[in-house]
């Protein structure tokens, strides 16, 4: 089939699978595999199948199953059939699937297109040396590919340790890759490979070839790195009379050296991901454009505009880079347009592990301040999230920039309260200045437009003030130094937060309140 033919596909025709290995985590690399799987099939209105391949006995965990499969749902990456809701053609697990591996295998063996293969460890260690050597592909030998059916049946009785080989015949393999184009392998460099550790234990190779037929998956989109396995798999979809799907590889997904993406360019889990405070909307996206573009300048997509522009063609062949800052940037984005008090409930739980706030159980919609033990209920909550809506790359990092608002005394340096040159004596100034005329501001006008309009007219005057005071003692027609309203209200910001970087001194002063706001520029004077 051509790539021009999925422009006609008609509805059902297309069957897909994701088909991960419960031996780790669900790395980035697999997510995007699922993704790009799940956009073609809902694209061509087809089935997407979630398959799990847990035949690695001594390394597959349900645990590492349960975080693919929450994985995917919290991405919004649905199946149609899998081990959870089942489906026409499962089992979906492949260890529920011995009976129809071992039926095949025995098959092969009666038509002496596989064999059994007694060859030791240590043989065939010494066989792939040797090839090695010689500058030699480090391919099986064959020593036991004509075994008689009496010699074999002996050593199976005697319990001699062995595993069932392919017969590989000698040809080219040539197949039409959806996003590399056309391939070629020459099987004489392949061998004859292991397929089964015996009748019941199917190896990889085999195993996907029977439980792609057997699910009537027709076409297989996955990592590059599966590029050697495809002769491999047509070997044996002919060998067995199957049809082959027809197969696309995506490109590797590489770190900012262009090595292959691994744990030390930061690499982690996607479910760490989700732990750090990324949205699901900020990962689809991301991940969408790993190896695929529209074509457009278009950059911001939800999941079902990806549906409807995804389409092969546009993957590229070249590997796509990992940038860190770019999902940074649109997990910005997303956190940005989040509605206020959806995002709240999201925050929520960053703060309570950082143990700055605690949930009332008997009021769902009140908290208590840990440290300071006063109840807080779920609006002055919304009102912190939102001054720092716009600050957030992350979810995780709310906690360290909020904390001042959930502690007693704030811990930080006299000298953090100067603006430039700003001396002791003008700091004193400005805090004394800010203390009065705050004092003076009614409960009911205490909001940030009024505190704003007073403030910065307090700032213009502070400013002329302090710059006359430098004129006057140096006795020049210029000001010593040039002051500006920072003079005024850095030592506020810093009064209220205790941070070099925060929120306006405005917004921040409207949430403490003004007693809280008096009573911070007071303990910032003492540090004076």
């Amino acid at each position: 089939m051509d790539k021009e033919d999925f422009k006609f596909m008609k509805p059902g025709e297309v069957r897909v699978r994701i088909a991960p290995s419960p031996t780790g985590f669900m790395h980035v690399g697999l997510a995007r595999t699922a993704l790009f799987n799940y956009l073609f099939a809902k694209k061509h209105n087809g089935v997407f199948v979630l398959r799990i391949e847990d035949t690695d006995v001594k390394r597959s965990d349900p645990k590492f199953e349960k975080d693919i499969t929450e994985t995917l749902k919290w991405l919004g990456i649905e199946w149609d059939e899998g081990p959870d809701i089942g489906g026409p053609y499962g089992p979906y697990r492949q260890s529920e699937r011995g009976e129809i591996y071992k039926k095949y295998l025995e098959n092969l063996i009666k038509e002496g297109k596989a064999y059994y293969c007694f060859c030791s460890e240590e043989e065939l260690e010494s066989q792939r040396q040797y090839f090695l050597s010689i500058g030699q592909p480090p391919i099986y030998n064959g020593k036991c590919r004509n075994l008689d059916e009496k010699t074999v049946k002996k050593y199976l009785r005697e319990g001699k340790k062995a595993i069932i080989r392919f017969k590989t015949p000698a040809k080219k393999i040539k197949f039409n890759d959806l996003v590399k184009g056309e391939i070629e392998f020459d099987t004489s460099l392949i061998g004859d490979f292991s397929i089964a550790k015996d009748l019941t234990s199917p190896l990889y190779n085999f195993a996907v070839v029977i439980d792609d037929f057997e699910m009537k998956i027709s076409h297989v989109l996955r990592g590059e790195e599966h590029i050697s396995n495809t002769p491999k798999q047509i070997l044996l979809q002919e060998a067995l009379g199957f049809p082959s799907p027809q197969y696309g590889h995506l490109p590797l997904i590489l770190g900012p050296d262009r090595s292959k993406l691994s744990k030390r360019h930061g690499a982690v889990a996607v479910s760490e991901y989700k732990r750090q405070g990324y949205l699901p909307e900020a990962i689809i996206n991301f991940i969408a454009f790993l190896g695929w573009n529209p074509g457009t300048e278009r950059e911001i997509y939800s999941l079902p505009a990806l549906i409807k522009d995804f389409s092969i063609e546009r993957i590229q062949k070249s590997g796509a880079v990992f940038n860190i800052k770019r999902l940074d940037f649109l997990n910005g984005f997303y956190i940005r347009q989040k509605p206020i008090d959806k995002l709240t409930q999201l925050c929520l739980p960053y703060l309570i592990e950082e143990k700055l706030i605690e949930r009332i159980p008997e009021a769902p919609e009140k908290f208590k301040i840990i440290e300071t033990r006063e109840e807080v209920d779920i609006n002055y909550l919304q009102k912190i999230v939102k001054i720092y809506q716009e600050r957030l790359k992350k979810l995780s990092e709310l906690p360290e920039l909020t904390d001042f608002f959930f502690k007693e005394k704030l811990e930080f340096g006299k000298n953090l309260l100067k603006w430039k040159d700003m001396t002791d004596k003008e700091v004193k100034q400005a805090l004394d200045k800010l203390e009065k005329v705050l004092s003076k501001i009614e409960e009911d006008l205490w909001n940030r437009e009024n505190l704003e309009k007073v403030l910065l007219e307090e700032a213009e005057i502070f400013a002329r003030e302090i710059g006359r005071v430098g004129e006057l003692a140096s006795g020049k027609t210029e000001p010593v130094k040039r002051v500006d309203r920072g003079y005024f209200l850095w030592p506020l910001r810093v009064a209220l937060s205790g941070k070099e970087a925060s929120a306006g001194p405005f917004e921040i002063a409207e949430i403490l309140g003004k007693k809280k706001t008096l009573k911070r520029i007071k303990e910032a004077k003492k540090k004076l």
